[in-house]
């Protein structure tokens, strides 16, 4: 969430911004007359307040009963005004707070203009186009064939954009998953094992309510929500506290899966498991202090990247411009592999500086070692890499000519030595 301080003393900074992110930035202005009506309504309550308690000093000096009377039912009634003040500011606090909280993070000057992806910026690629001898398949026919894949199923007992993964396929999985997280544990991250669900707060305090509310899945009977990324449990960890500046940066790593209400776009992914409701990632995330985040952006990149130079997959970073920035992000690259067998990129991990976007949501602050007041943390997240794009791309790069799947070197010890997938 955005300093309102900030919205107030610079309002014209965020409507470059939200015109930076081809946004309408007339919410300024909302923001700016609830504001001045809040205000209003807090300097009239606080008047009154003062009055009351210097006629209550008069009351007490009062001889006359009559008067004394007179001036207590004078000041009931600026009670009942005051009571009423207090309801109105109560309701525009709350009206301003989901106004301010519906507004995304302000783009970081190092992150390109542009008007959306088609002028995100390809920063570099690591690694060759493969060149095969034969006609690389798609994941949509290799899966199957090889036994590993199967939509009918997934679609029997769910629905469409659903499947499922057995033997090898459903092992080769949680190999990625198994492997990634050893990796990020070598790279300075503590991993953790986070509830699926959590609670509204905890999802506004990642900034993904009320934003996103209608991606994603809830328990209706409860306040429980399933989580559509690890970040947000990671993010929750430590609301409400003030952490000691020694112990920053805090490194975790957590592998979730992901539910999302994902809108499908016609003729668009229709194919495969490049989308769905539901996948697993394994996740990255940051607490540091502020003069830090910078440095932790390129160690965070590093890592993602580390991680598709393991699996011996290439890769490409692209820095997202405002138009195509997420949500809570300033900055954000991210990481596409090429996927031979459906001839594409796919992105396969965001890494995003967020600030204090989430902490100022989160209350998440740091003492400072040598004294002095409390401050916001920053925080990064990224994914390290997501499923199921990161077992595609495995499928279709280390396909072979009879149809089975080479298990890239780093796996093999999650699959009990096998080295080949053959058909069953």
């Amino acid at each position: 969430m955005l300093d309102l301080a900030l919205i107030r003393e610079q309002p014209d900074l965020l409507r470059q911004a939200l015109k930076d992110r081809q946004m309408d930035p007339s919410v300024v202005d909302e923001i700016q007359t609830l504001d001045e009506k809040r205000r209003a309504l807090l300097n009239e309550v606080e008047q009154l307040k003062a009055q009351r308690n210097n006629v209550s000093r008069e009351i007490s000096r009062m001889k006359d009963p009559a008067e004394r009377q007179a001036k207590i039912d004078e000041m009931r009634v600026v009670g009942d005004r005051i009571t009423a003040l207090d309801e109105q500011v109560r309701l525009v606090d709350n009206d301003l707070r989901n106004l301010v909280a519906s507004i995304p993070n302000y783009p970081d000057p190092a992150t390109p203009y542009g008007t959306g992806e088609h002028e995100n910026v390809v920063m570099r690629q690591e690694g060759e186009i493969p060149a095969f001898d034969f006609q690389p398949q798609p994941h949509w026919d290799l899966g199957p064939r090889l036994g590993i894949l199967n939509f009918d199923q997934g679609v029997k007992i769910t629905g469409s954009r659903f499947y499922v993964l057995s033997g090898a396929g459903a092992r080769l999985q949680r190999a990625l998953i198994a492997w990634m997280l050893d990796l990020h544990a070598r790279q300075g991250y503590t991993e953790k094992y986070t509830p699926f669900m959590v609670r509204g707060e905890t999802l506004f305090a990642s900034g993904q309510l009320p934003k996103f509310v209608d991606n994603l899945y809830k328990d209706h009977e409860e306040d429980l929500w399933m989580v559509p990324t690890a970040e947000v449990a990671l993010n929750g960890l430590h609301m409400g506290d003030i952490l000691e500046e020694a112990v920053l940066p805090l490194r975790y790593t957590a592998y979730t899966p992901c539910f999302r209400r994902e809108k499908m776009s016609a003729g668009r992914d229709v194919r495969g498991i490049k989308r769905g409701h539901q996948f697993d990632k394994v996740e990255m995330f940051i607490f540091c202090k502020p003069e830090d985040s910078y440095r932790e952006l390129e160690k965070m990149l590093a890592d993602a990247e580390a991680t598709c130079r393991g699996l011996g997959l290439t890769y490409r970073v692209v820095q997202l411009c405002t138009g195509d920035l997420g949500f809570g992000a300033r900055i954000t690259y991210d990481l596409e592999v090429w996927a031979p067998g459906c001839g594409e990129w796919l992105e396969v991990s965001s890494v995003s500086l967020v600030g204090d976007f989430q902490p100022r949501r989160a209350n998440i602050k740091f003492r400072p070692s040598e004294g002095g007041k409390t401050q916001l943390v920053h925080t990064l997240n990224g994914s390290g890499l997501g499923m199921p794009r990161t077992l595609i791309a495995v499928l279709e790069n280390y396909q072979q000519a009879d149809g089975s799947i080479r298990v890239p070197e780093v796996l093999r010890p999650w699959m009990g030595g096998l080295d080949v997938i053959l058909p069953d």
